[in-house]
């Protein structure tokens, strides 16, 4: 049996990010947070965290965290159900860890959860990735679900589809203008205008503009210059601004129309990445609402295959 105020103090530590964020949260002192973590890292035989510069989890460590808030979750479904008023109605607001790319989080998914999280008294832990990478914050236990590309369900997880994100090649009108009207109707002409013009990238993890150059120009690994922008906001203003072509979600430009005065470079010509929403098989009931308003957000606003 584990040690309750042990996982707590690991929980702490890895949360806060530091031994002394963590004994102030707990109350404790620094000695007693550490010789909890020692203990606790002695019964298991081996390291839960790596104390250096920078303090961070091992896996295993991250694989205890996920089970404390497992069990932090299943213990306030059940306090609240004590307390006669459901899970959410009485007590203190829970909190749920989700991994959500960008676009996704700003063209639907907060908007369709902001009411459930009023409703029944839930705050959310986001972790911003790539939708190829957001499973590796489900794998590690950092996150109980995410918005993925993967597909295939991950050990003890239910990967549920969601729907289409659509996204398009789109330009400023000022900068179409100058490459001419053949540029404009797609082939050779085009991708070779695409290949010497700077693509607005939103990270070195975004693949979206190779996707769109391989599956219209079957042109692979390409090479191009490239302005890496990881904002939302400011990755829009770039593309206004003229800086260069980039891929743009049909989701926010239709939530944004006054603020993106854009043009789709090649018409017609889309790239469609389908979402999951992988999350826990065993869910508590604050994670299994979540879960409803998730995938009836994504109903409303992302295409249906």
């Amino acid at each position: 049996m584990l040690d309750a105020r042990q996982l707590d103090a690991l929980a702490a530590v890895i949360e806060s990010g530091s031994f002394g964020a963590a004994a102030k949260a707990l109350s404790l002192t620094l000695a007693a947070v550490s010789l909890r973590i020692k203990s606790l890292e002695d019964t298991l035989g081996q390291r839960l965290l790596v104390r250096g510069k920078q303090l961070r989890a091992t896996p295993a460590g991250l694989a205890l965290l996920g089970h404390v808030k497992q069990l932090r979750l299943m213990e306030a479904d059940l306090l609240a159900n004590w307390q006669g008023g459901g899970a959410g109605r009485a007590g203190r607001m829970q909190s749920l860890s989700v991994a959500v790319n960008a676009d996704s989080l700003t063209g639907w998914f907060l908007p369709g959860v902001v009411g459930a999280l009023q409703q029944h008294r839930l705050l959310l832990d986001i972790v911003v990735d790539d939708q190829d990478h957001t499973h590796d914050a489900l794998k590690s236990g950092e996150v109980t679900g995410c918005v993925t590309t993967l597909a295939r369900a991950m050990q003890g997880c239910v990967a549920e589809p969601l729907g289409v994100m659509r996204y398009r090649c789109m330009i400023a009108p000022a900068l179409i203008a100058q490459w001419g009207p053949a540029a404009a109707t797609g082939g050779m002409a085009l991708a070779k205008r695409l290949l010497r013009s700077p693509a607005v990238i939103f990270n070195r993890k975004d693949g979206l503009q190779d996707a769109y150059l391989a599956q219209h120009f079957n042109l692979r690994d390409a090479q191009y210059p490239r302005h890496f922008v990881p904002a939302v906001d400011g990755f829009d203003l770039a593309l206004e601004l003229g800086m260069g072509w980039g891929m743009v979600p049909d989701v926010l430009a239709a939530a944004r129309p006054d603020r993106l005065a854009l043009q789709e470079v090649w018409a017609g010509h889309p790239v469609d990445v389908m979402l999951y929403w992988q999350h826990w098989a065993r869910e508590p009931l604050a994670a299994q609402r979540l879960t409803q308003v998730i995938k009836q957000a994504a109903r409303e606003r992302l295409l249906q295959p």
